[in-house]
């Protein structure tokens, strides 16, 4: 039975990306690497929806990208606003806390994520350097719906708006130069359906000036002497990880032959098909409506069922891979990721072996009627 990955990353990967990472290993001060290196970096642009600024790809899982955030805007002292609404909100808490930021927090209320008027508030109330957000949270399945707005709003106050988009990148709309995003990271394990190991950051205008103003804190994730050894050299400034480049590489290529745009609305339909099957089933989904994620599809796990006994029989029953919940979520929901090459059949299957395995615990619910909410879903659109 052949493996579907639907947790929320690492996911499924294109095939045109595994096949990539066969070509033979190349020089990376030579000029193949070069060549591959100048289109990787153009292809970036494109998956970030920028022409004028710059994405700077580091071999490092996508928490470095964030960590390569902090170290190269923030001194000791300087004063970051980082609303709080799941665990990878909390993981930027302690990164900017690491390099001796101070973290201004707030929390979200529960199931939601948070909004450009509860920025504004904490604006108010305090002069921050910096406002560093979550766009798509993967612990509860939320999302900040007001992006936009909230870029505005820290602009307005005179504050750098700095972006987690890691497992949102092409699932959902975020163009970062139409919204003015300062710095936005992202990985290659997500939406984009390449191996994970390769992260990157995108850097406007009025970032570069806050970070040539700077000394690097970190020499690995020194945005500058990146920038310096491409500009000179075409090149990294240390040993990349060519075979992933490679891949994802190619995983660009791919995602530019369908249209970014094609690939967002194929995420959303995905998400909506998901849902209605969820809700069809008689489960409950952990996000409020109006927060929830396009990629990562969270689902309470109701009184009488383990979710550690839904996800081993999906496991070991049906090949079908779920994530459990994080910190005080642990044991109270299930995650479904939505990222990447997911489609109609991979929907359709994921929700299947949901159904035969609820049925085989004893939930109560009319089997098949998760099938036929999601194939309602996609009666209503065409090419998925």
């Amino acid at each position: 039975m052949d493996k579907l990955l639907m947790i929320p990353g690492p996911t499924n990967v294109h095939q045109r990306a595994l096949e990539a990472m066969y070509r033979p290993l190349t020089d990376h001060r030579g000029p193949e690497f070069e060549s591959l290196y100048a289109e990787l970096l153009e292809n970036l642009k494109y998956f970030f929806q920028t022409k004028k600024w710059d994405v700077i790809p580091f071999t490092a899982s996508g928490t470095g990208a964030l960590e390569c955030i902090v170290s190269n805007t923030i001194a000791p002292s300087d004063k970051v606003l980082v609303p709080l609404y799941g665990n990878f909100t909390n993981r930027i808490k302690e990164i900017v806390e690491v390099y001796g930021g101070e973290a201004v927090t707030f929390k979200a209320p529960e199931r939601e994520a948070v909004t450009a008027e509860q920025v504004e508030s904490a604006l108010r109330r305090e002069k921050v350097k910096m406002v560093f957000l979550v766009f798509n949270e993967t612990s509860t399945g939320v999302k900040v719906v007001d992006l936009k707005e909230i870029a505005k709003v820290a602009h307005e106050h005179g504050a750098l708006i700095a972006v987690d988009a890691v497992s949102g990148l092409g699932g959902d709309d975020l163009p970062v130069e139409e919204w003015n995003i300062d710095l936005c990271a992202s990985a290659s394990q997500k939406c984009l359906a390449a191996p994970p190991g390769v992260s990157m950051v995108s850097v406007s205008d009025r970032a570069w000036e806050v970070i040539n103003s700077m000394k690097a804190r970190s020499h690995y994730f020194d945005l500058k002497l990146y920038k310096r050894f491409f500009v000179e050299r075409r090149q990294t400034p240390f040993t990349p990880a060519v075979s992933i480049f490679y891949a994802v590489n190619e995983a660009l290529k791919a995602l530019k032959e369908e249209g970014l745009e094609n690939r967002i609305r194929r995420h959303k339909i995905c998400s909506e098909a998901f849902y209605a099957a969820i809700e069809a089933v008689g489960l409950k989904c952990y996000a409020k409506p109006k927060f929830r994620s396009n990629t990562t599809i969270a689902v309470e796990v109701p009184s009488g069922l383990r979710e550690g006994d839904i996800r081993r029989i999906m496991r070991e029953r049906y090949g079908v891979y779920i994530a459990g919940g994080m910190a005080d979520l642990r044991g109270k929901i299930i995650r479904i990721g939505n990222m990447g090459i997911v489609d109609r059949q991979i929907v359709l299957r994921t929700v299947n072996s949901l159904e035969c395995t609820l049925k085989e615990l004893g939930w109560d619910f009319k089997i098949g009627s998760g099938v036929e909410a999601a194939l309602n879903v996609f009666s209503k659109y065409s090419g998925i």
